[in-house]
């Protein structure tokens, strides 16, 4: 099994808002729906206890990793525009590097935002498409993705997935997404965690991108981390 990553540790910024809401749960089990759990476990936090259900796309890599792990109670693959997905099911929506890599993401985050519970979180991490990584990733054909994964990549994370980068997968237009979906953006970082970075021949590729398009795409992060909350209110949008 492979090592679990608690995203409690990311500053904690995750980790404070869960302890937040559950508290207003009156310390109620929290149900966890991990979509994209190819890459984040369910999170890890004291006295807090978790039910987790993953979902992601049927890709053979994904269900590999997928098979080797024993802390979801119940996962599915498939097209994430029609995999069932109970409504109002959820307190919280770990959304993980998986918006970049689909079709039509306004649809998918649209089914997600589905099964949420109103005033339920979610937890969003995605690639940046207008970082120098988000770039790179995005015009590397995918034959030599495929040939550069192993010598780039730490073993034991799963890929090279698709690199898809809709406009949605930027800081303007998720904004725009949640303005229109009556979602408020709590809180919003930059951090960087590409996997390809790792290696000397990734942080060197990604600084050359930035300094190509002068910084237009910068190499200072890869990833947006946002903490999102469906509003309570009746009056707002239903999702």
């Amino acid at each position: 099994m492979s090592e679990v990553r608690s995203i409690a540790q990311r500053g904690d910024l995750f980790g404070q808002r869960v302890r937040e809401h559950w508290a207003g749960q009156y310390g109620r089990r929290l149900d966890v729906l991990v979509a994209g759990c190819a890459h984040d476990h369910p999170l890890e936090l004291e006295r807090i206890e978790i039910k987790a259900t993953g979902v992601d796309e049927d890709q053979p890599a994904i269900r590999m990793a997928l098979e080797e792990r024993d802390d979801l109670v119940a996962w599915s693959l498939g097209d994430l525009r029609s995999v069932p997905l109970p409504p109002r099911a959820f307190d919280l929506i770990q959304l993980s590097f998986l918006l970049e890599r689909v079709r039509h993401p306004e649809l998918v985050f649209d089914r997600l935002l589905h099964s949420l519970r109103p005033g339920g979180l979610v937890l969003l991490r995605m690639r940046d498409r207008k970082s120098a990584y988000g770039l790179l990733d995005r015009i590397t054909p995918a034959w030599l993705r495929r040939l550069m994964w192993r010598p780039l990549v730490p073993s034991g994370i799963p890929g090279p997935l698709p690199a898809v980068y809709e406009p949605l997968t930027s800081s303007d237009g998720m904004h725009t997404f949640c303005l229109s979906r009556g979602l408020m953006i709590l809180d919003e970082e930059r951090n960087t965690s590409g996997p390809a970075r790792a290696s000397r021949i990734g942080r060197a590729a990604v600084k050359a991108a930035a300094n190509a398009t002068r910084d237009r795409y910068p190499a200072s992060h890869d990833e947006i981390t946002m903490v999102i909350r469906k509003p309570q209110h009746h009056f707002a949008r239903v999702i």
